[in-house]
C-alpha cells in the first residue's frame, strides 16, 4: 500500500500578514527583498537581467518620443493605480524596471505581491525623473498586469473551492521564459504549483502509455528506475480500470483526465489513503466547486497561466 503524498513546492502561506507601506530607494534596497513569503523565484541579478532584456526589447533606453518632449531634469510624482479589483503580483520586476531607467527614483510600495486590491487602490507611488518613468512605464505595467492577472484568476478558483479539501494547481502551460514567474503569480493568488519542469516530476500520459502498449506497470517501473529517488510518479488515467492499474503498479499520484463527477467520486473511493488524486481537463469557474466536492485532492487548471486576462492597472502622473 502506497501512502506517499508528494509535496507541492513551494507551499504558499495560508494568509498574508498586513505589511506597512514602505519606501524603497533601489540603489540601497533591491526589489527582490519584498516577497520572501511567496518564494519569489529570481535573485537580484536574475531580476535585473530579466528586466533589462524586456527594456531593451522595448528600446526603452532610446525612447525618442520622451527624449523629444520631456526636459531631462523634469521631476514628477506618479502612481500605479488599480483600475479593477484583483490580486497583485510582479512588484519586484516593476520596481526594477523603473530603477534601471532612474537609479535615484524613490518608490513606495502600497500593495505587495499577494495583496487583494480594490479599484482605485494605489499599488506603487513613485518620485523621480519624468523621462525614466515614461520610458519604463510599459515594461513595468506588462510585468504587473500579466502576473497580477494570473494571481487574480487563481484567487477566484481558490475562493470557489473554499471549504473543500482540494487544492488548485497550475500546469506547464506557461509563456516560454516566464514559467518561474507565472508559477510564482499562481502562488500569489493562493494556488499551488504542479511540477516545475520535465525533470522534477514524472507524469505518464496517454502517449507515453501508447509507447509501451498501454502497460501501466511497465511504465511506472521504468520511471522509478530512471527518476531521481523521491520523485513522484503520476499516471494519467482516462478510465477507472487505468486507475486500478496505476494504484496496483505503485504510482504515487493519479491524474483523472476529463472524468465525469460520478467517475471522480468512484476514483476517489478506490484511491483513498493510497495515492493522491488530481482532477484535470476543461475545469472552469462554473464547474470547479462540483469537482472539488467529489473529494479529489488536487485540481489542475491550465487556464491559470495560458488564459488569464491581464489585470487593468495604469500609471497616473501628478502633473507632467
Amino acid at each position: 500500500m502506497n501512502s506517499f503524498h508528494p509535496p507541492l513546492r513551494p507551499t504558499p502561506p495560508t494568509s498574508h500578514p498586513a505589511v506597512a507601506p514602505r519606501t524603497i530607494t533601489p540603489l540601497d534596497v533591491r526589489a527582490v527583498s519584498v516577497t520572501t513569503a511567496l518564494a519569489y523565484p529570481l535573485n537580484a541579478d536574475e531580476t535585473t537581467a530579466h528586466v533589462r532584456v524586456a527594456l531593451q526589447e522595448d528600446e526603452a533606453f532610446n525612447d525618442v518620443s520622451t527624449i523629444a518632449t520631456v526636459v531631462s531634469t523634469r521631476h514628477v510624482r506618479s502612481a500605479i493605480v488599480a483600475r479593477r479589483g484583483g490580486v497583485i503580483a510582479g512588484i519586484p520586476l516593476a520596481v526594477e524596471a523603473f530603477r534601471l531607467l532612474d537609479a535615484n527614483i524613490t518608490i513606495r510600495i502600497d500593495a505587495e505581491d499577494g495583496t487583494h486590491v480594490a479599484p482605485g487602490t494605489t499599488v506603487l507611488a513613485l518620485t523621480g525623473h519624468a523621462r525614466g518613468m515614461l520610458s519604463a512605464e510599459r515594461t513595468a505595467l506588462n510585468y504587473l498586469q500579466r502576473l497580477s492577472g494570473i494571481a487574480t484568476l487563481t484567487s477566484r478558483f481558490v475562493d470557489a473551492i473554499k471549504g473543500t479539501r482540494a487544492q488548485i494547481l497550475d500546469t506547464r502551460k506557461t509563456t516560454p521564459g516566464w514559467r518561474a514567474l507565472e508559477k510564482y503569480a499562481v502562488r500569489a493568488g493562493g494556488g499551488s504549483n504542479h511540477r516545475l519542469d520535465l525533470r522534477s516530476g514524472v507524469l505518464i500520459k496517454d502517449n507515453h502509455l501508447a509507447a509501451v502498449n498501454g502497460d501501466i506497470a511497465m511504465a511506472v517501473t521504468r520511471a522509478r528506475q530512471i527518476a531521481m529517488p523521491g520523485t513522484p510518479i503520476q499516471v494519467e488515467c482516462d478510465t477507472l480500470a487505468q486507475v486500478d492499474a496505476a494504484v496496483a503498479a505503485g504510482a504515487d499520484w493519479v491524474l483523472l483526465d476529463n472524468m465525469s463527477l460520478e467517475q471522480l467520486r468512484e476514483a476517489v473511493s478506490r484511491c483513498e489513503g493510497r495515492v493522491v488524486t488530481e482532477a484535470s481537463g476543461g475545469v472552469t469557474l462554473d464547474s470547479v466547486r462540483a469537482i472539488a466536492q467529489t473529494g479529489v485532492d488536487r485540481i489542475s487548471v491550465g487556464a491559470l497561466t495560458h488564459s488569464a486576462p491581464a489585470l487593468d492597472l495604469g500609471l497616473d502622473f501628478d502633473g507632467l
